[in-house]
């Protein structure tokens, strides 16, 4: 992919929908010094040329019940493909993020559940894929996004 240049209003605008993505034009035109509609122009174009790839919700997962957040850190056999350890996370509602990585281990999942039972069951459904040699569970005390 060719990068995109971006001038230091293009940034600011990014930031801005970082933390918050239902920002309206005209809030984030005031923030930057444009008019609505200068502002609206400039997201429509970000979003056009890939830069802005949607927008989310952001959930509360200890009041949807998803208070344990857990990495899975995933080994598999030396001659698997990348599309195989992929295909590992597919149909897995808990799963948040999964990546594939270069060196050891061979991927990372990022999970919720409800509870460490709920996890259990988790690893134990990623060990039956008979594609996993090995895990390493690790769960998470606490968070923070530093530059948020």
């Amino acid at each position: 992919m060719p990068r995109t240049d971006l001038d230091d209003i293009d940034r600011r605008i990014l930031e801005l929908l970082v933390e918050d993505g239902r920002r309206s034009a005209s809030d984030v035109g005031r923030a930057v010094g444009l008019s609505p509609a200068a502002a609206k122009r400039r997201i429509d174009r970000l979003e056009q040329l890939g830069v802005i790839g949607g927008y989310r919700a952001v959930l509360d997962h200890a009041r949807l019940g998803s208070q344990i957040e857990a990495f899975i850190e995933l080994r598999f056999a030396g001659a698997t493909q990348v599309d195989d350890i992929e295909a590992v996370a597919a149909g897995m509602p808990e799963v948040v993020e999964a990546f594939t990585t270069a060196g050891d281990p061979d991927a990372l999942m990022r999970v919720r559940v409800t509870d460490l039972d709920h996890l259990k069951r988790v690893v134990d459904r990623i060990r039956r894929t008979r594609k996993v040699t090995g895990t390493k569970t690790l769960i998470v005390l606490g968070s923070a996004s530093p530059g948020r």
